[in-house]
């Protein structure tokens, strides 16, 4: 069954290239640091105390240490390099980490006075850790080959007391094997049902190659990494362009659909409103009247201005609707105009008054004059 892209992302980075090497060539030893010392002092005081603890110079021995960060103490291991051949390191070329496989339990969550015991077809190593964090010892005792169960467990037996007293002891029949973490930070690895999570700082410290060769290889594994993650957001940007891709869609016919609904109901609403305006009309008909005498005797220049009546005359007038008049009208003084006009539009039940056609004939000033008054403004005269 194909995985599908959610649960590729959701995966995280996939497992690294692990090389385990054989416990049996590689001797431990626990050393106290100062909890708050530097990676740097840290790694020369791991390398002083193995040069105390082999016959052998630091060159001449690949080796590693584990200490999580702020431990008072780390476990330090190391191998004479000639107890390797040729052909096994040449193997070692494209992993991602090489360790001896009791390494890879080093980051399990285990209580204090808890003894791991990894078996291998070569021999038993027993894991010891009397406070939690960094284990106290690591011990091993090969096995004949062809060794019986009866044997097998007296060796097992025998290498937990000289471990040291245990409370918990969690057997490992299998050897461990990387998984995918839960992120580019961490790797994790499962040894039977143990589960053993390493930072990736604290990994490359375990790696027992040369110092200059993991250099150059944390370096290409920066640049793997960095593909890796626009290869994740490559996914993730393709992703959000589908279901945007999806929703246009999906809005383009819900779209089709609403138009379609509003261009089938558009002959009714027609209707609908047809009918409404001829109701509109009919009431406004059978409700109110007309009123061009009130109209006329509301903007009359001798009501509008009954102290000086302007000298404008009233030629002709007719209305437009329920509240306008228009009025042709003409006068001797064209200045009379613009204060006849402004003294209309004092009058409250005046909307708007306009001035239009403007023009002088023979010492005559013609014009026309525009009013509309407000619905329900004027009242009708009495009988």
């Amino acid at each position: 069954m194909c995985a599908s892209p959610l649960d590729l992302l959701r995966s995280g980075p996939p497992p690294p290239r692990v090389v385990f090497l054989p416990d049996a060539v590689f001797f431990s030893r626990a050393i106290a640091v100062p909890a708050g010392s530097p990676a740097g002092e840290v790694v020369s005081q791991v390398g002083l105390a193995l040069e105390a603890l082999s016959p052998f110079p630091l060159a001449q021995l690949y080796h590693g240490y584990y200490r999580p960060e702020g431990s008072d103490r780390a476990l330090a291991f190391a191998a004479y390099r000639r107890r390797f051949t040729a052909e096994q390191v040449q193997s070692w070329t494209g992993a991602d980490i090489v360790i001896p496989a009791f390494a890879a339990v080093l980051g399990a969550a285990v209580q204090p006075s808890t003894t791991v015991v990894l078996s291998a077809p070569d021999g038993l190593t027993a894991v010891h850790w009397d406070q939690a964090g960094v284990p106290s010892g690591v011990l091993h005792m090969p096995l004949a080959e062809g060794v019986g169960d009866d044997e097998r467990a007296r060796l097992r037996q025998q290498l937990l007391k000289s471990s040291g007293e245990s409370r918990t002891v969690v057997d490992v029949p299998s050897p461990p094997a990387p998984r995918a973490g839960g992120s580019d930070a961490e790797v994790a690895f499962e040894a039977g049902s143990l589960r053993s999570v390493l930072p990736t700082a604290v990994v490359a410290a375990l790696d027992v190659r040369d110092k200059g060769d993991l250099a150059a290889l944390a370096r290409a594994r920066g640049r793997d990494m960095i593909l890796w993650r626009t290869t994740v957001a490559a996914l993730a940007a393709c992703l959000l362009f589908l279901l945007g891709e999806g929703a246009l869609l999906f809005t383009g016919f819900w779209q089709a659909a609403r138009v379609a609904k509003v261009a089938a109901q558009r002959p009714t609403v027609a209707r609908i409103m047809d009918e409404q305006d001829l109701a509109s009309r009919i009431d406004e008909l059978s409700t109110k009247r007309l009123l061009p005498l009130e109209m006329i005797s509301a903007i009359s220049p001798e009501v509008v201005l009954p102290k000086a009546p302007p000298a404008i005359q009233f030629l002709r007038a007719q209305t437009s609707g329920l509240y306008t008049i228009i009025v042709e009208a003409h006068t001797s003084s064209a200045g009379e105009i613009a204060g006849y006009k402004t003294a209309i539009e004092r009058n409250p039940a005046c909307e708007k008054v306009e001035i239009k056609d403007q023009h002088s004939k023979d010492s005559e000033i013609s014009f026309t004059l525009v009013v509309t008054f407000k619905p329900a403004a004027l009242p009708p005269a009495s009988a």
